[in-house]
């Protein structure tokens, strides 16, 4: 097969509307705008949002909130979901990505103390919540934050 021989799907490729050829083709005189008008003239239209002097939607609905630039979003985990991992292992983000813990990177990782641990595991993330790392330390690890 040559590039000259390719060719598109049947029916993937629409003809374009041929405006203003003559009445017969059913797009001629005014080419499907109408009569008159704004919107029949050349750059004619509205902007987007327009509602024609209305007050526009997103002027009438009413603003709340602030979103802040700075905040950060953590990967919360469950200590429980860490006993996946054999005795003595240095558990770090990288690690946890590759086996399906955590589905996607974010600011950090965060290990949150619910459920029980029984592997002595090293644990190198973002942050942990105060009960997470006594856990992990009651079970001989260590919890160390990066």
């Amino acid at each position: 097969m040559k590039l000259h021989e390719l060719k598109s799907p049947e029916g993937s490729r629409k003809a374009p509307k041929r405006l203003g050829r003559g009445t017969g083709s059913g797009l001629g005189r005014n080419s499907g705008k109408g009569e008159k008008g704004q919107n029949s003239r050349t750059g004619g239209g509205v902007r987007p949002g327009f509602e024609g002097g209305q007050m526009p939607l997103f002027r009438r609905l009413p603003k709340r909130g602030f979103t802040n630039p700075f905040s950060k979003e953590y990967n919360a985990i469950n200590l429980d979901r860490l006993n996946i991992f054999e005795n003595g292992t240095e558990v770090t983000e990288q690690l946890l990505l590759e086996k399906g813990v955590i589905s996607k990177k974010l600011d950090g990782v965060k290990i949150l103390g619910n459920g029980t641990i029984e592997k002595a595991l090293t644990v190198k993330v973002s942050k942990f919540s105060k009960s997470a790392s006594e856990k992990i330390e009651a079970a001989g690890g260590k919890a160390e934050v990066l």
